[in-house]
C-alpha cells in the first residue's frame, strides 16, 4: 500500500468561495483521494462536498491548536501517513502535488516535513515566504531549517513523536517552534519548489494583534527552545531586525508589549536544543541567533 495522505483545511468562514476552490483542487489530484478534514474556528461551515469530515469547533483554538485537532481527527477516522495542512484561501495549481508529495516521504524516510513554495496569481514568490537567509532562489530546493505554513506536510509519525503545535502560541511563529523541535528529533525539513501552493499576496499584519503575538511568541521560542547562553543573543538580534524594519508607531508600541509580555509570563514547557541541533542549523545558513 502506498504513502496515504490526510488534509487539514482551517477556516474561519468568511471565504466560502476560496475554500470551495481549493477543495476542488484537491479533489483534482493525481493518485489515491485524500481523506479531508475542514475545521470551522467557532463558526458554522458552508456547505461542504460529501467527501469531507467537516468539524466545527465551538471556539477559535488559533492555528496551531485547529491543526493539531484536525491531526486527531484523521487519527481517529484510521490515520494517515502524512499530514497536509492548507490555507483555506490558497490553490493547488498543479495536479502532481500530492503525487510528489507520497513520492517524497517514500522515498526518504528521515523527510519529517516538506514545505511547499508559495506563489501568487502570477506565479510570484515573495521573499519572506522562501525559508532560507540571504538573497534566496526560490526556485531551489533543499534542505531547510523552517516551513511555512500556508503549505507543508508533515510525516505522522513525526507529527506524534515531537508532540504537534504548540497551541499557546495561537499565531505567529509555531511553525518555526514545531521545526526546530522536528531537527533536533533527528528528522529532516525540505523546501520543494516543485509543490506550488497558489496563495493571493498579503501582508501578514493584516492579522489583529499580528505584532503582539509576532514578539511574544519570539520570546517565548527563543525561552523554550534555545541553549540559555543563545536567548539574549537571538533576542537582541530580532529586536534590531525588527527596529530596522520600522513599523508604525501603533504597531511598535504592540510590539514592545508583546515583547514584555513574553518576557514576564512563563513560555510552554522548556525543551531546549542540543549544541548538536544547533550547529547543524548553522551549516543550513540559519543558526539559531538571527
Amino acid at each position: 500500500m502506498g504513502v496515504t495522505l490526510g488534509v487539514v483545511v482551517l477556516t474561519m468562514g468568511d471565504r466560502p468561495r476560496e475554500l470551495r476552490a481549493l477543495l476542488d483542487s484537491v479533489a483534482a489530484q493525481e493518485g489515491d483521494d485524500a481523506t479531508v478534514v475542514v475545521l470551522g474556528q467557532g463558526v458554522p461551515l458552508p456547505e461542504l462536498p460529501v467527501w469531507v469530515h467537516a468539524v466545527e469547533l465551538p471556539e477559535n483554538l488559533g492555528i496551531p491548536g485547529g491543526r493539531n485537532l484536525g491531526a486527531e481527527k484523521l487519527r481517529r477516522l484510521g490515520g494517515v501517513d502524512v499530514l497536509v495542512n492548507l490555507d483555506d484561501d490558497g490553490l493547488l495549481p498543479r495536479t502532481d502535488t500530492f503525487r510528489l508529495v507520497r513520492e517524497a516521504f517514500a522515498e526518504d524516510p528521515r523527510l519529517g516535513v516538506v514545505g511547499f513554495r508559495i506563489v501568487d496569481e502570477t506565479g510570484h514568490t515573495q521573499r519572506r515566504h522562501v525559508p532560507r537567509p540571504g538573497a534566496a532562489d526560490p526556485l531551489r530546493s533543499g534542505e531547510v531549517t523552517g516551513f511555512l505554513g500556508g503549505g507543508h506536510a508533515i510525516r505522522a509519525e513525526v507529527f506524534a513523536r515531537v508532540g504537534g503545535f504548540c497551541a499557546p502560541f495561537f499565531y505567529a511563529h509555531e511553525e518555526t517552534d514545531f521545526a526546530w523541535r522536528v531537527l533536533d528529533a533527528g528528522w529532516t525539513v525540505h523546501y520543494r519548489a516543485d509543490l506550488l501552493l497558489q496563495h493571493p499576496r498579503t501582508d501578514p499584519a493584516r492579522h489583529a494583534g499580528y505584532y503582539r503575538r509576532t514578539a511574544r511568541n519570539r520570546v517565548w521560542l527563543a525561552k523554550r527552545h534555545l541553549p540559555a547562553v543563545l536567548v539574549p543573543l537571538h533576542l537582541a538580534a530580532w529586536t534590531l531586525y525588527t527596529l530596522s524594519r520600522r513599523p508604525p508607531r501603533a504597531g511598535l508600541r504592540a510590539w514592545w508589549a508583546g515583547f514584555l509580555e513574553g518576557v514576564r509570563t512563563p513560555c510552554p514547557p522548556r525543551r531546549p536544543l542540543s549544541w548538536r541541533t544547533v550547529w547543524r542549523m548553522a551549516r543550513l545558513g540559519r543558526a539559531p541567533v538571527f
